[in-house]
């Protein structure tokens, strides 16, 4: 029987441009959640790396329009997604509200809006402090109330 030390994980890539990358350096463990036992590592990206997936993503983003996967509804998210995050850039034209108040309810707008800038900040707090990923240690007190409620 292999001893947990003995056991080679497979690393698993990561997908820039729509291709498989492993860059040479760290990895980060992926744990098994029923276990606890490392099932799997990934790589961590380096500098050049996370350069070239932004690059990828840039180039990416407006492919949805292109693809006829996406149902009317979809299309409409995806467009409000596009001009909530790039708001920046430009305003969001009556016309681009319209669109989406035809297949959205109010009520479904303003979640799916929250959904898109809770997602974009959460971006935006990742690349202006730049966590290395795997970094994230648990203080006691969070580890105790965990095992308080029975989750590991």
């Amino acid at each position: 029987m292999n001893k947990p030390a003995d056991i080679k994980h497979h690393t698993v890539p990561l997908w820039i441009g729509g291709k498989p990358v492993v860059p040479a350096g760290r990895t980060g463990d992926v744990y098994n959640p029923a276990s606890g036992q490392v099932s799997k590592k990934v790589p961590l990206a380096d500098a050049k790396t996370v350069d070239a997936a932004v690059k990828a993503a840039a180039t990416a983003l407006p492919a949805w329009r292109e693809t006829p996967f996406f149902s009317e509804r979809e299309r409409a998210a995806l467009a409000w997604t596009e001009a909530v995050t790039l708001i920046s850039r430009e305003t969001i034209s009556d016309a681009a509200y319209e669109e989406a108040r035809r297949h959205f309810s109010e009520r479904e707008l303003v979640d799916l809006t929250m959904a898109i800038v809770a997602i974009n900040s959460w971006n935006r707090m990742a690349v202006a402090f730049r966590p290395v990923p795997g970094s994230y240690q648990r203080s006691a007190r969070e580890g105790a109330q965990r095992e308080k409620a029975g989750v590991a």
